[in-house]
């Protein structure tokens, strides 16, 4: 049915020229206005600001926000910059103050300043993070980790990370470039200087353990005086008692064959000794012969 009324409109116009080409200048102006109300807007979208160049006085001061916009077709173009913070690695090997080489990798979050787009696009364009960040990163890693020593670098490493961000925040000023946080993700060394703080850190475990070592000989060798001496005022406290006063001689006399006599007692063992030898002659005349002796020797 649909296929024969088409038929039937083409026959009429095949019939009549002249509403043919009433009807091709009509499909012709629908589809050139149909062109025009899509080539007259254009869509900004979130995060994205626009900048219009024209033909006739190349690009304008205005800035266009997120929506839709509209613009003149063939002579105004919209340039759209991604305004959201972009990450960037950057590594960039270097020397420190002490001539040691430093390999350093820095992570920039960076997105252009909104209110510049304009002068932005006239002097760098559209790929302006990869005009400007790896310059100016190698320029101020260089020019930061030159003022600090390897050791230096791991120690105050905070504070090498806010040097340099300081200094390449104001670099990217100058760019119409904000960053939003540098930081750095690698610091390492040469392989000699690796070897060398390795080599260093040995050293330095060794002389500890030696340290360690000579102040525990020193301990022991006082420990020995200090029990010498012990030992020695002990004999000269005991040659004084059994010197003044006999009995305490007969005591430990006692004492030793009180534990003799236990020891003997609970062997199971047969002892066939003298009791002078075993020292149980309690009992004896010259059990108390010593003792005799020096209080005469006292007398």
């Amino acid at each position: 049915m649909a296929q024969s009324k088409i038929s039937d409109f083409a026959n009429r116009l095949a019939k009549n020229p002249k509403g043919l080409s009433l009807g091709l200048k009509l499909l012709i102006a629908a589809g050139g206005l149909g062109y025009g109300l899509t080539q007259s807007v254009y869509t900004v979208d979130g995060g994205h600001r626009a900048i219009i160049f024209s033909r006739l006085g190349g690009i304008q001061n205005g800035i266009y926000p997120e929506g839709l916009h509209f613009r003149v077709p063939w002579f105004h173009y919209p340039i759209i910059y991604d305004i959201r913070s972009r990450p960037r690695k950057i590594s960039s090997p270097t020397g420190s103050k002490d001539l040691q080489m430093v390999n350093i990798s820095l992570r920039v979050l960076s997105r252009p300043d909104a209110l510049a787009l304009p002068q932005m696009y006239r002097q760098l364009g559209t790929d302006y993070d990869e005009r400007v960040l790896p310059s100016i990163c190698n320029e101020v890693l260089k020019s930061v980790v030159a003022k600090f020593n390897a050791s230096q670098l791991i120690t105050q490493r905070q504070q090498v990370s806010l040097l340099i961000r300081r200094e390449l925040t104001e670099r990217a000023r100058d760019f119409h470039m904000i960053l939003d946080d540098v930081s750095i993700t690698e610091l390492s060394f040469g392989k000699e200087y690796t070897a060398a703080v390795e080599a260093k850190q040995v050293a330095q475990q060794e002389a500890q353990r030696a340290a360690i070592l000579v102040e525990k000989a020193i301990q022991e060798k006082q420990q020995k005086i200090v029990q010498a001496e012990g030992e020695a005022e002990a004999a000269k406290l005991l040659g004084d008692a059994i010197t003044s006063n006999p009995g305490y001689l007969k005591l430990r006399k006692i004492r030793a064959a009180q534990n003799i006599s236990r020891t003997i007692a609970n062997s199971q063992n047969r002892v066939y000794l003298g009791g002078n030898t075993l020292m149980i002659n309690v009992a004896d005349k010259d059990f108390d012969v010593t003792s005799d002796r020096i209080l005469g020797k006292k007398k």
